[in-house]
């Protein structure tokens, strides 16, 4: 599946939260794809959703603009870094893990 394909994907590092119903509690990290009719809904509702909830990182990746907000939750709140077509982004939940940004927004 392409990045332009999905809308949302989630991570969740503790099994223990995963049964046959789904996750139990936040999932440790959510991406959500903008498209034009999701886009307020994602940056205002959702985000406000996920920071109550304890989502302990959120991604908003923009095609359209080729760019890719992260939102780091410290102390119940949300801290957010910018990052543009260029370079790597390190995912907080996952260690060693980084998301090289050109992959993503390569044309097809």
């Amino acid at each position: 599946m392409s990045w332009k394909q999905a809308q949302s994907t989630v991570v969740i590092c503790d099994r223990a939260k995963i049964d046959d119903k789904g996750c139990n509690g936040a999932p440790d990290m959510i991406i959500e794809i903008l498209s034009p009719s999701t886009a307020k809904h994602d940056r205002l509702l959702k985000f406000n959703k996920y920071q109550r909830a304890g989502v302990r990182e959120y991604w908003i990746v923009d095609p359209a603009d080729k760019t890719v907000q992260v939102h780091i939750l410290e102390n119940g709140r949300y801290f957010t870094t910018s990052f543009g077509e260029a370079g790597a982004v390190p995912v907080h939940v996952l260690e060693d893990c980084e998301i090289v940004l050109p992959d993503v927004f390569d044309a097809d």
